[in-house]
């Protein structure tokens, strides 16, 4: 161990205490951790219980005494290997318990303040709506933006936390069991058979291996975000819908009909960035399985729908519409005719729908007699609507149709629009190749413009369908053009999102993509059917990016395309990349800084710009609180217009429960509004403010790189101070963890920030800024750097974020990581742990606090409710790496136990990758 005093922060005491109002939190978490401690001992050993408690007890002790982690690490590294497995799961089934229970206590405090409070809860759209009414919003500015909003949450295949879909049911019969009791209104035997499902569902959640043997396919990966999208937000939306209109009206006193707000996409089958899994055949299996699942829902809402309407011809009349399409159905589909129940002849709406499923299921298996598209399906829902409306259905039903066209508008028969991603090298490839040019790529920008412009407006002409075009690497990319043409005609135009360029760097990129489709006929009314959304993800992209921008605003060709596509341009924002290459504070003013640009350049060009947010789990990459990153972005940025991505266990953590989706799409609509009807004001020292930052950004940059990227011997220090040669074995995505080989460069940015998070450095989210906050106050003074601090929006969500990482972080922990690395520990740690204890002070300081996380209770107390069983697994795992890779790393029990570690501290952190 070293002696450096800079080698650990001050000791950490942590006496936190229940609130008041947490009574009942408190409550679930004991009964739930009795029940599993009771499932421990059944399904091991009453040894094991007792193991597992006093380990955590003396977890408990070091945090609450600030004692050395010397001792807990000692007794840990004592655990005999066929132990050490056991012990992982069952101090992560402790946590996964408390996760579910703190899930519920969030629905349960939202209930309590509903019920108690006469003001509408913070951050709802009630409450989002009251405020802006009371700045002046009218309702008629609220009607003209309504139009033109459009919030997209978009799943990407990047997993940090896989679980099966097995696991989740089990997850949602605790959920609905710790619901049902909520407010502990039931009776001892009700709540005896809820303790005996819940046991049950612990039980054989112990019983199942968390993630499958195999590695994910592209399949496997879409049926898993189907869950979210099928079983969560499928049924929430209509709810939205519902508290939307109550919301305005509460707010205005008048009920308005809303157009469609919400919108989701998926990269799951359509992301081609470095995964040579995926392609033409797996765009047509996504699609084909998203259809499946819709349509199925569908059919389920109808089943239900006709127990609904049973009205009868001799009490209440029917449109003569609904009459008509009853006959003619009949005669589209005799078979499901015949199958009619006589009994029900007098129930028109009940026939109705239930030729109406017949019809969706022949669309299912393709049958000419199906459904052309969503619209025609709509068409029939909204005959029954008006029908309703003219006969006295709006209590006889009516509500009950509502729910399911708000489905079908939203989700189509596609439940989300598939994107599509492709790294700008693999079209150049394919044009090389094309072109029989080995040199494409590197040749003049201007040649390659030139030649780009001939193929889009077909002046040279069109590779035809044979020799060269059939072979790789030019068939692969084409086959994916030709695609998109045929499934656009099967499944409509909202199945596809837009075309994401990755590592984009010139106008090149973009016209490369329409050259692309030119040639594989890719074309609809003589125009490329597709957003071209170019992707800028490092420091020096973003910094490029409206150059790059400015070419092809400036490019008749490309203004064409973009004429036909509604003057509209999707601009893609890398939040990992930049990180990984600059550090969190450079990655965050470049992309602050390239948003207010391309903002200025796209109102000279007379263009609509729309901001695609590729943000990951982690703060690191993104993370964070979407509701606080809305309000901090520029003016003017979010006009109505928030597309974002989600993934790995921020997935699970926000949609995983239905009333807590509901929650998240109230939060992030309500920002939308607030962010597009009344922007923060404009602020006279924002320019001050941004040249400080810029400065700023380059310290924290320079310091950043000068260990990451510049230090040659730094890549062997990580690859030994961190679990980076399990992570890259773990059988958790279908995408390869490296873009291609070589260093860190080349590592992709989750299992990176992964790595850092699993050894509790959390250093992708800190280093750097250290420095440059101390820069920040010794030269420009504690007082103006505290005002930024404090009333820039960007400034102070970018330290809160930090904040919270350094919170979960544990520089004693990582140092015993750090001692894997042998003689390189005493070159990398004391620096690492000064900057940790620098970015702590000056955040401290900037903020006139005496703790990390002060003013946010109820983090802390999350974060102290995990830490006794997170704890023992970090130590676990270092041991386990230890013995692995003496042992030659091989794929064998230590193996399997370390994977259990690192599923174990992802679940347990959250915010990992």
């Amino acid at each position: 161990m070293t002696d450096n005093p800079t080698s650990r922060p001050a000791p950490l005491r942590e006496r936190l205490e229940f609130a008041e109002n947490d009574t009942l939190l408190r409550d679930d978490v004991r009964r739930l951790g009795a029940m599993v401690g009771q499932m421990l001992a059944e399904q091991v050993s009453p040894a094991l219980l007792q193991q597992v408690e006093s380990v955590r007890r003396d977890a408990i002790a070091r945090r609450e005494n600030g004692e050395p982690v010397d001792a807990l690490a000692t007794r840990l590294a004592q655990v005999p290997l066929q132990d050490a497995e056991a012990l992982v799961r069952a101090f992560a089934a402790y946590f996964g318990a408390i996760n579910l229970a703190e899930r519920v206590h969030r629905i349960r405090r939202r209930r309590d303040y509903q019920r108690t409070s006469e003001a509408p809860q913070p951050g709802g759209l009630e409450a989002v709506l009251r405020d802006l009414r009371d700045a002046g919003v009218t309702l008629a500015e609220l009607q003209d933006l309504l139009p033109r909003m459009r919030v997209e949450p978009v799943f990407t295949a990047h997993p940090t936390e896989a679980i099966r879909r097995a696991l989740l049911l089990k997850e949602h019969t605790i959920v609905d069991r710790l619901i049902d009791d909520i407010d502990r209104t039931r009776t001892p035997p009700e709540r005896r058979a809820d303790e005996e499902r819940i046991r049950q569902s612990l039980t054989t959640a112990w019983q199942t291996i968390e993630a499958p043997p195999q590695k994910p396919s592209v399949t496997d990966e879409v049926e898993h975000i189907g869950f979210y999208l099928g079983n969560v937000l499928f049924r929430v939306l209509p709810v939205f819908y519902e508290v939307f209109a109550d919301a305005v009206e509460h707010a205005y006193g008048q009920r308005i009909e809303l157009p469609p707000l919400l919108r989701f996409g998926t990269w799951v089958g359509g992301d081609m960035d470095g995964n040579p899994n995926v392609g033409a055949d797996t765009i047509r299996a996504a699609l084909g399985v998203q259809r499946a699942q819709a349509l199925a829902n569908y059919r389920a809402d109808l089943r239900a729908l006709g127990d609904v309407l049973t009205q009868s011809r001799e009490r209440i009349a029917a449109d003569a519409e609904v009459e008509a399409r009853i006959s003619r159905y009949r005669h589209l589909l005799p078979e499901a005719a015949a199958r009619l129940r006589p009994r029900l002849a007098d129930m028109p709406y009940r026939i109705f729908l239930d030729l109406m499923r017949a019809r969706l299921a022949a669309t299912d298996s393709g049958a000419a007699n199906g459904y052309a598209d969503a619209d025609e399906f709509i068409g029939d829902l909204d005959t029954i609507d008006a029908s309703l409306a003219h006969n006295r259905g709006d209590h006889a039903g009516r509500f009950a149709l509502q729910r399911v066209l708000w489905r079908a508008r939203t989700f189509g028969f596609h439940m989300a629009a598939l994107d599509l991603r492709q790294d700008s090298a693999v079209h150049d490839t394919a044009l090389a190749a094309l072109e029989n040019d080995a040199e494409w790529p590197t040749r003049d920008l201007s040649q390659r413009i030139a030649r780009l412009h001939a193929l889009i407006e077909g002046a040279a002409p069109v590779v035809p369908d044979t020799g060269l075009i059939n072979v790789e690497p030019a068939a692969g990319t084409l086959a994916v053009f030709r695609a998109v043409r045929e499934l656009r005609a099967q499944f409509g135009e909202h199945a596809f999102g837009p075309y994401i360029i990755s590592m984009s760097r010139s106008a090149a990129d973009a016209l490369a993509v329409l050259a692309l489709a030119r040639t594989a006929d890719c074309i609809e009314d003589g125009e490329v059917p597709l957003d071209v959304a170019p992707l800028f993800e490092t420091v020096g992209d973003l910094e490029a990016a409206t150059s790059v921008m400015r070419a092809l605003f400036e490019d008749p060709v490309y203004r064409k395309h973009l004429a036909a596509r509604g003057g509209r341009q999707i601009v893609m924002l890398g939040y990992s990349d930049s990180a990984k290459d600059g550090g969190l504070l450079a990655s965050r003013w470049a992309l602050q800084r390239a948003q207010v640009e391309l903002l200025e350049l796209a109102r000279e060009a007379g263009v609509r710009i729309v901001f695609f947010h590729g943000r990951g789990g982690s703060v690191s990459r993104g993370g964070g609180k979407t509701e606080r990153a809305i309000i901090a972005a520029p003016r003017g940025s979010i006009d109505g217009r928030l597309r974002v991505t989600e993934q790995g266990e921020v997935i699970h953590r926000k949609y995983g429960i239905r009333a807590l989706a509901l929650r998240n799409l109230e939060q992030m609509t309500g920002a939308v509004l607030r962010a597009s009807l009344r922007p923060r004001p404009p602020e006279p020292r924002e320019g001050q403010w941004r040249a400080l930052a810029a400065e700023l950004a380059q310290v924290s940059r320079a310091h950043y790189r000068a260990l990451v990227h510049e230090r040659e011997d730094f890549p062997t220090y990580f690859r030994a101070a961190t679990p980076i040669d399990v992570i890259e074995r773990l059988r958790i995505g279908s995408r390869p963890s490296r873009r291609r080989e070589g260093g860190i460069e080349t590592l992709r940015a989750i299992p990176w920030v992964f790595a850092w998070s699993q050894n509790r450095s959390g250093l992708t989210g800190w280093y750097g800024v250290g420095a440059a906050l101390r820069h920040g106050i010794d030269t420009h003074g504690l007082d103006t750097m505290a005002a930024m601090a404090r009333e820039w929006p960007f400034f102070a969500a970018m330290l809160d974020d930090v904040e919270m990482l350094m919170a979960k972080s544990d520089l004693a922990i990582f140092e015993r990581y750090s001692l894997l690395a042998g003689d390189m520990h005493a070159t990398f740690f004391p620096g690492i742990a000064e900057e940790f204890v620098r970015a702590r002070e000056a955040i401290l300081a900037l903020k006139s606090r005496d703790a990390l996380l002060a003013d946010d209770y109820r983090l802390r107390l999350s974060i102290r409710l995990r830490n006794p069983y997170v704890d023992p697994i970090s130590l676990l795992q270092v041991e386990l790496l230890r013995r692995w890779r003496e042992a030659g790393r091989e794929d064998d029990v230590l193996l399997r136990a370390l994977i259990a570690t690192v599923n174990g501290i992802a679940a347990g952190i959250q915010n990992t990758g």
